[in-house]
């Protein structure tokens, strides 16, 4: 398996899960595109476009940064041919960019309910329909959305109905989009997490304890990598786990990708 000369369109992948698969691409000697807001140092957020630039090149890919913020369609589109204008086209695009909060309806001002739809499911289906001309020229091309499988029970939606909706808008795009564009052999997939991952968001959420009961970004980046690997002719229209990837590779010991090893650990949204 190698992803040596692919082009990988990444948002939001300054830190966390995208900055985790951009850096596993590029030690295969790919070209990454980070496309997010922080370009610069963020006074309680670690990394900037620029600065996971630099680690992958450092990793052995290419890296070009573009500050993109996916609620702007010009941005998103002026990123992609600048992507198509440096590297020739795009193989697999990334949906990582995402916005979290947890509250109750009445506890969601309009405004936040704006961002995570905006960022979450708008931003989704704007940089895949601005991708998808690219990736039908491509070699086995790939959308992977890091969004969770579709379970309408309504313990997912009562507490926080708004974030829910974004993230189920994003995986109505793979649900739609792999249909539509089976015929181009694009596949077109989500990925989620079996458990919480060591990402800032968690952080921010449940502090020290719940980082300790999270896996690392890793175990995200190698399933990702092991979907991009797969044909697009036939790999589509999947609601991936990244343990039940990793275990179809051969990968069965998951300890290296606990932070705390034989630590309880603690499981993700949307998963019964």
């Amino acid at each position: 398996m190698s992803l040596k000369g692919k082009t990988v369109f990444i948002t939001g992948g300054s830190r966390g899960i995208g900055r985790a698969i951009a850096l596993k691409c590029a030690r295969d000697g790919a070209n990454i595109i980070i496309a997010a807001k922080t370009a610069e140092p963020h006074p309680k957020l670690e990394g900037t476009i620029h600065t996971v630039a630099k680690e992958i090149q450092e990793a052995g890919g290419k890296a070009l940064p573009l500050v993109t913020d996916i609620r702007c369609e010009n941005q998103i589109q002026h990123a992609v041919e600048k992507a198509v204008e440096a590297f020739g086209g795009i193989d697999i695009l990334v949906n990582n960019a995402s916005a979290i909060q947890l509250t109750g309806t009445l506890g969601t001002e309009m405004k936040r309910y704006d961002l995570m739809q905006s960022i979450n499911a708008r931003g989704t289906f704007a940089t895949s329909r601005a991708c998808i001309p690219f990736l039908k020229k491509a070699k086995n091309p790939h959308i992977l959305s890091l969004s969770p499988p579709l379970n309408i029970s309504p313990k997912w939606f009562k507490d926080h109905c708004a974030y829910t909706m974004s993230k189920y808008g994003m995986s109505f795009c793979v649900l739609g989009m792999s249909e539509e564009f089976r015929g181009d052999k694009i596949a077109v997939n989500a990925l989620w997490p079996r458990t919480t991952i060591a990402t800032a968001a968690v952080n921010m959420l449940g502090g020290e304890a719940l980082m300790k009961a999270s896996r690392k970004p890793d175990i995200m980046a190698d399933a990702a990598y092991a979907i991009f690997n797969r044909s697009s002719s036939v790999c589509t229209g999947n609601f991936f786990i990244d343990d039940e990837v990793l275990e179809e590779e051969g990968i069965t010991d998951l300890d290296k990708y606990a932070v705390q090893p034989g630590s309880p650990l603690i499981p993700d949204f949307f998963l019964d």
